[in-house]
C-alpha cells in the first residue's frame, strides 16, 4: 500500500514525465518513468494506425532506451489491446503467446495494456508494460497508467495533426499549379465586354444566369444593371486596377472575388481573360471565361485560416497555447473579442449539470484580459453547451463576460473530451451584426479538437499536480510544495534584502487520539485544526501541512514582535475544544521558529533552526521555543551523544556499578541495585540522568537495557562461584517503560540472564511507566511474578498512582522516592507522605525500600516508622564490581 507522501512522490515524477508535451523526448521521458514508478522491465508505446501492424514511438527495457521496431499484431497480446479499454495477462504471457517474437526477445513473463486513443474516440496507438515476473501492480497503479495513457494519445493526435497540416500545406501548393488547367473546365459564363469602369457586357453566354441570376438581356449593355454594380465593394477598385495593369502589359489576367448574386447573397468568382487587340494596337473589347469558385474558395480560405493559427500554437504548451490560439483566431475571423472557457459542474455534483465557467484565455480587442468566472444560465456559452454549435447573427446588445464591450452577433463551439462530455466552449464576438458564418464555424469546427485535447490535457496536468503537491486530508500545501516554497520566497528575501521567518507547529498529543479514536477522527482533527491555523495564517504568509501532525508557516518580512503575536494568535486558536464524533477534545500546539537573517544565512539552514526550535518547544511546559544557537550546540552534543553511546554498548564500554540495599533493623546485606556507568574517552564521566533518558528518546533503551541485564547475570554468576556464595537477597535492575512493554517480557528476560534463578533477581519500574498502561501492567506484573522474578515500584509517591490499581499489580516492594526521603526530618508534609506510604505498603503486604538515605538520623527515623530496607549513601556508594565484592561480599 502507497502512503500518501509516496503517493506524492509518484504523481510529482510522472507530471514530470508527460509535463514536456511536444519535446521530441517526450515518450522516451514517459517510458522511462512509467518504467520506474510500476517497477516493470519494459515500456513501450506504439503507433497503430497501419492496419494490423504497429510502430513503436519508444522502448524501455532492462533500464535502456531501445530502437524503435515494427512489428505485426497478429499473435500478440498487443492485438488483443485493441479490441478492449485494458488488457492484463499477469503470468504465462510467451506460453499463451507463442508466435510473438518480441516477447521472447525482451525475456517478459506478464504484460499489462492500454489502447490510446484520439479525441473524437478512434484508436490510434498502443501502451504495454511488461515484466520478465508474475505482475502484481500496486493501488495507484490504473490511475498512474489511465493518465499515462490519456497524455500519450493526446500527444500523439497533436503529432498527427501537425503531419496532416504539412501534407495539406503540400496539397494546396500542388493545387494552386494545377488551378489554371482545373478552373477551365468548371462551368460558368463566357463574356465579351468593353473596357470601361463599368464593364459593359456586349456579350454574355447562358452561365451567367446560374452565376448571377440575371438573365444575358439583362446585363448586355447595362440594361437592368452593369456586371461591375454586382462586385463586392471592398473588391472592385482593386480588381479595375489589376485588370488595367494586365492589360498595359500585354498580359491575361486572372483575377478573384466576390459577385453579388440577385437573391442577395455573395458567391466567389474566378475570372480569367485578356484584350483584344486590333490592327492599330487599339483595345477593341475584353473577353474572358468567369466560374463560380465559392466552395474551393472558402475550403482554401479555412485551410489557410487553420494553418495560420496552428502554426502559432504549434510551440505552445498549456496557457501559451490558449492565449496564442484565441489571439490568432480573433485576427483571422476578423472578430472583436473571443474565448476559451473551462465549464464546472454544479455545487450539487451533477456532472451533467454545468453552473459556471471560467475563461482559460479571452482576447477583448487585442488585448488579452485576465481570467473571469460567470453564470451559464442564459448566456450564450449555455447555448454552445447545448447545441454543441450555436451562432447568433444579429441579437440584442449583450455585454461580454467580464467587460464593457457590447456585442451582437457570436459564433460558438462545444470543446469535448475523449468520451464526448462538454468540458469547454470556444468563442468569438462580433460589435457589428454577421451577414455570413460559414468561414468562422469551419475553422472554429477544425480548431474544436486541437483546443478540447490540450484542454483536456492541462486539467490532467494539473490534477497530477494537485495529488502531487497538495495534501490529501486538508488540501494544504504539502511539504515538497512547501520546500519549493521556501527556496522561492528566501530567494526574494534574500535579494529584497528583507526577512524571512519560519514557523514549525506540532500538535501535541496527537498519536493519543489516532491510538484511541482511530484514523478517521485523527484525520477530522486534523482538518479542524488546519481550518483554524489557516484562518489566522493566510494575512501572514503560507501554511503547509509536513507531515502526520506537524503544520509550517512562512512569513515574510515580519519584525520580531510581530511573529511573537502570531505565535500567540496560532496557540490560542488551537486551544478551544474540538467535538467530533460526541467526543470533545482538548489541544495544545508546540510552536518552534527562526529567523532570516537573525539567526541563519540559508534556507535550508532556515529549515533546520526551526526544527531545533520545535523539539525544544516539545520539552518545554509552555511549548513556544524562539531559535538560539545555544540550541544547535546542545542539539549537536546530543546526536554525538546518541552516536557514542550506541558505540559504548555495541562495543561494550559501559560498567555496573553496585550500590548495596540494607535491612534497617539488623543493619545486614539484603540486595543491591545494579546502576549503569558510563566513562568516555573525551568527555570522561557522562551523568546516567543525561544518558538514559536521551536513550530512551532515541530509541536506544532497549539494547541498553538488554546490555544491563545480560551484564548483570554475568556478574551474579561470577559472585555465585566466589567461596562466599555470592550476592545475598535479590539483585534490583531498573527496566524502563519500552522494555516493560513487551509482552514476551518474561521469556526475553529469561533468556538473557540464562543460569541466574529468577529469584536472584528484582526488576523496577517507575510509579509514572506503570501508569502508562496500566491495565496492560497489571497482566504483565502477575506473568512476571509467576515466573519467579520480584517486582517494585521505583520513585513510588511520583506517579499518582491510584490505590485501586495499585493493590492490581503483583508487586513485591514500594521504593519511597528520594525527594521525600530527603526532607523529612525537616519538612513535616515530607515526613507524612513518608509514613504513609510505609503504612500503604504494610496494609498490601509490600516491604518498603527507602532511596537516598544519607545520615544516620534519616536511617533511624526510617526505621521508627517501620520501613524494611534503604540504600544511599550512608549505607554505600555505588561501586564497581570487585569493590562492591570486596567491601560486601568478602567480609
Amino acid at each position: 500500500m502507497h502512503t500518501k507522501n509516496d503517493a506524492a512522490d509518484i504523481f510529482r515524477q510522472l507530471a514530470e514525465g508527460v509535463g514536456n508535451s511536444g519535446s521530441p523526448r517526450f515518450y522516451a521521458t514517459l517510458v522511462e518513468r512509467l518504467a520506474t514508478i510500476l517497477g516493470v522491465d519494459h515500456v513501450l508505446v506504439a503507433d497503430v494506425t497501419q492496419l494490423h501492424r504497429a510502430e513503436t514511438l519508444a522502448i524501455w527495457s532492462n533500464g535502456n532506451l531501445m530502437s524503435n521496431v515494427t512489428y505485426t499484431l497478429t499473435g500478440t497480446p498487443c492485438e488483443t489491446v485493441l479490441g478492449r479499454e485494458i488488457c492484463f495477462y499477469d503470468r504465462d504471457v510467451q506460453s499463451r503467446f507463442p508466435d510473438d517474437k518480441l516477447l521472447c526477445e525482451l525475456g517478459a513473463e506478464s504484460y499489462l495494456g492500454r489502447a490510446l486513443y484520439a479525441p473524437d474516440g478512434a484508436l490510434i496507438g498502443l501502451l504495454a508494460v511488461l515484466k520478465n515476473a508474475p505482475m502484481q501492480l500496486g493501488e495507484l497503479a490504473n490511475e498512474i497508467l489511465q493518465i499515462a495513457a490519456a497524455q500519450a494519445g493526446a500527444e500523439l493526435c497533436r503529432q498527427k495533426a501537425e503531419q496532416a497540416l504539412r501534407e495539406s500545406e503540400e496539397v494546396a501548393r500542388e493545387s494552386e499549379r494545377r488551378l489554371d488547367t482545373l478552373l477551365n473546365h468548371l462551368p460558368g459564363m463566357a463574356y465579351r465586354c468593353l473596357n470601361d469602369r463599368h464593364w459593359t457586357m456586349q456579350l454574355v453566354s447562358q452561365g451567367v444566369e446560374t452565376l448571377t441570376g440575371y438573365r444575358p438581356d439583362e446585363l448586355q449593355g447595362n440594361r437592368l444593371i452593369s456586371f461591375a454594380a454586382l462586385i463586392h465593394p471592398d473588391y472592385q477598385d482593386k480588381l479595375f486596377q489589376e485588370v488595367q495593369l494586365a492589360i498595359a502589359n500585354r498580359r491575361p489576367y486572372r483575377v478573384v472575388y466576390q459577385l453579388r448574386h440577385r437573391d442577395g447573397g455573395y458567391r466567389w468568382m474566378w475570372e480569367q481573360g485578356q484584350a483584344v487587340i486590333d490592327e492599330a494596337g487599339e483595345i477593341v473589347c475584353l473577353e474572358g471565361f468567369i466560374s463560380d469558385v465559392t466552395d474551393q474558395q472558402e475550403s482554401q480560405r479555412v485551410q489557410n485560416a487553420v494553418v495560420q493559427v496552428a502554426s502559432t500554437v504549434t510551440t505552445q504548451v498549456g496557457d501559451g497555447y490558449f492565449q496564442q490560439l484565441i489571439a490568432t483566431l480573433v485576427k483571422v475571423l476578423e472578430a472583436d473579442a473571443g474565448f476559451i472557457a473551462l465549464l464546472h459542474t454544479s455545487p450539487q455534483g451533477n456532472d451533467n449539470v454545468y453552473g459556471q465557467a471560467t475563461t482559460v484565455s479571452m482576447v477583448v480587442e487585442g488585448a488579452q484580459r485576465v481570467q473571469h468566472t460567470f453564470a451559464l444560465r442564459g448566456s450564450p456559452s449555455e447555448q454552445v453547451v447545448l447545441a454543441r454549435e450555436a451562432v447568433m447573427h444579429d441579437g440584442p446588445p449583450l455585454l461580454l463576460p467580464g467587460t464593457l464591450l457590447p456585442t451582437r452577433a457570436w459564433i460558438g463551439r462545444r470543446l469535448d473530451n475523449a468520451n464526448g462530455e462538454a468540458i469547454g466552449v470556444m468563442m468569438v464576438f462580433y460589435r457589428q451584426p454577421l451577414t455570413t458564418n460559414a468561414f468562422a464555424t469551419s475553422v472554429l469546427q477544425i480548431l474544436s479538437t486541437g483546443a478540447a485535447a490540450e484542454l483536456e490535457r492541462r486539467r490532467d496536468h494539473r490534477h497530477m499536480q494537485q495529488l502531487a503537491y497538495t495534501d490529501s486530508t486538508t488540501g494544504l500545501p504539502n511539504r515538497a510544495r512547501f520546500m519549493e516554497l521556501l527556496a522561492q520566497m528566501w530567494q526574494v528575501a534574500q535579494q529584497g534584502e528583507c526577512g524571512l521567518s519560519l514557523l514549525l507547529l506540532d500538535i501535541r498529543r496527537f498519536k493519543e487520539v489516532n491510538d484511541l479514536h482511530g484514523h478517521q477522527v485523527g484525520d477530522q482533527l486534523l482538518v479542524t485544526v488546519a481550518d483554524r491555523l489557516a484562518q489566522i495564517s493566510r494575512s501572514y504568509g503560507s501554511l503547509a501541512r509536513l507531515a502526520g501532525d506537524e503544520f509550517a508557516l512562512l512569513v515574510p518580512d515580519t519584525a520580531h514582535s510581530d511573529i511573537g503575536n502570531l505565535v500567540e494568535q496560532l496557540r490560542l486558536a488551537v486551544k478551544p475544544p474540538l467535538h467530533l464524533e460526541r467526543r470533545v477534545f482538548h489541544l495544545d500546539v508546540s510552536i518552534g521558529f527562526a529567523h532570516y537573517p537573525q539567526d541563519v544565512s540559508e534556507a535550508g539552514e532556515l529549515f533546520n533552526a526551526a526544527s531545533i526550535a520545535l523539539h525544544h518547544a516539545k520539552r518545554r511546559e509552555k511549548s513556544i521555543c524562539s531559535y538560539t544557537q545555544t540550541m544547535r550546540h546542545a542539539l549537536q552534543r546530543r546526536q554525538r551523544m546518541t552516536e557514542r553511546l550506541s558505540a559504548a554498548i555495541t562495543e561494550d564500554q559501559l560498567e555496573l556499578y553496585f550500590q548495596p540495599q540494607v535491612n534497617l533493623t539488623s543493619g545486614r546485606l539484603t540486595g543491591a541495585e545494579a546502576l549503569c556507568r558510563w566513562y568516555d574517552a573525551e568527555w570522561g564521566w557522562v551523568s546516567p540522568s543525561e544518558f538514559i533518558p536521551l536513550a530512551e528518546e532515541r530509541g536506544l533503551i532497549r539494547i541498553l537495557g538488554d546490555w544491563v541485564l545480560k551484564e548483570s547475570a554475568r556478574q551474579l554468576l561470577a559472585w555465585r562461584n566466589q567461596p562466599r556464595g555470592g550476592l545475598p537477597g535479590r539483585l534490583s535492575i531498573n527496566i524502563s517503560a519500552q522494555q516493560f512493554a513487551d509482552p514476551e517480557l518474561p521469556r526475553h528476560i529469561a533468556h538473557l540472564t540464562a543460569g541466574v534463578s529468577p529469584s536472584a533477581i528484582s526488576l523496577e519500574l517507575t510509579e509514572s511507566d506503570f501508569m502508562r498502561d496500566p491495565d496492560q501492567a497489571v497482566e504483565i506484573t502477575h506473568t512476571m511474578r509467576q515466573a519467579g522474578y520480584a517486582l517494585a515500584i521505583d520513585d513510588f509517591g511520583t506517579g499518582y498512582s491510584s490505590l485501586s490499581y495499585l493493590r492490581r499489580f503483583a508487586a513485591d516492594a514500594l521504593k519511597i522516592d528520594i525527594s521525600f526521603v530527603r526532607e523529612m526530618l525537616e519538612n513535616k508534609n515530607d515526613r507524612t507522605i513518608v509514613q504513609t506510604i510505609i503504612a500503604m505498603a504494610n496494609a498490601l503486604e509490600m516491604k518498603t525500600v527507602a532511596e537516598g538515605v544519607e545520615t544516620l538520623n534519616q536511617a533511624n527515623l526510617l526505621a521508627e516508622m517501620g520501613c524494611n530496607e534503604a540504600q544511599g549513601y550512608w549505607f554505600g556508594r555505588p561501586l564497581p564490581a570487585d569493590k562492591f565484592a570486596a567491601v560486601w561480599l568478602n567480609t
